[in-house]
């Protein structure tokens, strides 16, 4: 299989660039958290516990990752630009089970399928924004791309929260609002230049499995175990920190459970954009040290009930997390063979996602028997072990950096 990256040809016309692709990755990416603020509606709505939360949630990880180890590698046979169209199918589809749920049946449906649209854009969409950047645009095109994953993610509960504070109809407007954003990305999605070279026309799914190339194990172990506790947090933010915010701190403006939620993807692309400053091989163990003081101050706010500390935890870890993130998957792509691209950001990718699902749903189990804030305190400490472990193993084996 032949990866064409850079300018299309002359005789192609225009095309959108790797830009483009980059609105749509944000597109698709926002539409898997917009449900995050709106949790505590479909509790009042429907009756249903702090477990079973963290379990709508998890269900949208169990997607991504099955999607993942399914169709991974798919973008790398049939094309990058198929596969973009199928995943703002399914985003709309999702869309329209929130907009028609009356239960909890369409709510884990639309989980589902929100899910599986995320795995294949987190493979493809990484993937072709990376492949059409031009000569020289390759490090704005790695930033491009994982601030569209975590930019578009942060948006999803900022939109909303906002929506469902302050404009009628709380559980619809949010979501007619994503499916005309998405509406939007299918136009530009059609109008990107291809860039594998010779796609096959719909082959057979071969499923990869968790499979890495030779060429990549060197800087794997470091870079996914820093991606599993970023995400990690991420996870404890979308699904658990709207509750704690309600419950705890006695906030239940929507519109700021959204913002506390998109801080710490704001803070995370932010880190990012500092990663080719401080170069890869750097910023991953830096950021996982980051990442560690951010878990402290969540912590602190579990203990002292405290919004402040809240908010600058969402702050100092999302900056982490992001500085961790980008060094991760910039070392990781710069490593995989072009051939097989898709699938090992694909495999990094499962990693990713089973951080942002396993332990929030221990979270979630947890809280029924201890209480939200015990369970967060064990979860922070945890992950705190884990971000710290990875970060002295990336500083004591530093990987080749592409």
């Amino acid at each position: 299989m032949i990866v064409r990256e850079g300018a299309v040809n002359a005789g192609d016309g225009w095309r959108p660039g790797y830009p483009a692709a980059a609105v749509v990755f944000a597109i698709g990416m926002a539409g898997t958290t917009l449900p995050t603020p709106l949790y505590g509606l479909y509790q009042e709505q429907i009756g249903f516990s702090e477990l079973v939360v963290t379990v709508v949630f998890a269900v949208y990880a169990v997607a991504v990752i099955t999607v993942l180890l399914v169709a991974g590698n798919y973008s790398d046979e049939v094309g990058r630009r198929p596969v973009l169209l199928c995943a703002m199918a399914l985003s709309a589809a999702s869309g329209g089970c929130f907009l028609l749920q009356s239960g909890l049946p369409l709510l884990f449906a639309g989980r589902l399928l929100s899910g599986c649209a995320a795995g294949l854009l987190s493979g493809a969409a990484t993937a072709a924004v990376i492949e059409l950047a031009g000569p020289g645009q390759k490090a704005q095109a790695g930033f491009a791309a994982t601030a569209a994953n975590m930019g578009g993610l942060g948006c999803g509960p900022l939109l909303s929260g906002l929506l469902a504070q302050y404009t009628p109809r709380p559980l619809m407007l949010p979501f007619w609002v994503h499916l005309g954003l998405v509406a939007v990305a299918c136009g530009i999605t059609w109008f990107l230049p291809e860039t594998v070279a010779e796609p096959k026309r719909w082959p057979p799914l071969t499923p990869q499995g968790v499979r890495v190339p030779p060429e990549v194990k060197g800087v794997f172990t470091s870079a996914s175990l820093a991606a599993f506790a970023g995400f990690a947090l991420l996870g404890l933010f979308t699904a658990v920190a709207p509750s704690f915010a309600s419950q705890t701190l006695g906030v239940r403006n929507l519109a700021v459970s959204g913002a506390v939620v998109f801080s710490v993807f704001l803070a995370s692309t932010v880190g990012q954009s500092l990663t080719q400053r401080i170069g890869a091989r750097l910023a991953l163990p830096v950021g996982c040290g980051i990442l560690v003081v951010g878990l402290l101050l969540v912590a602190s706010s579990l203990i002292a009930e405290s919004m402040l500390l809240l908010v600058l935890g969402a702050l100092c870890g999302g900056a982490g997390q992001g500085l961790a993130f980008r060094a991760a998957l910039t070392l990781v792509s710069g490593a995989a063979p072009a051939q097989h691209r898709g699938g090992t950001i694909s495999t990094f990718f499962v990693v990713a996602y089973t951080g942002i699902s396993v332990p929030v749903v221990g979270v979630g189990a947890m809280a029924t028997w201890l209480g939200l804030r015990q369970a967060g305190l064990i979860f922070t400490g945890c992950v705190m072990l884990l971000a710290a472990g990875a970060g002295t193993y990336a500083a004591r084996r530093p990987p080749a950096e592409a």
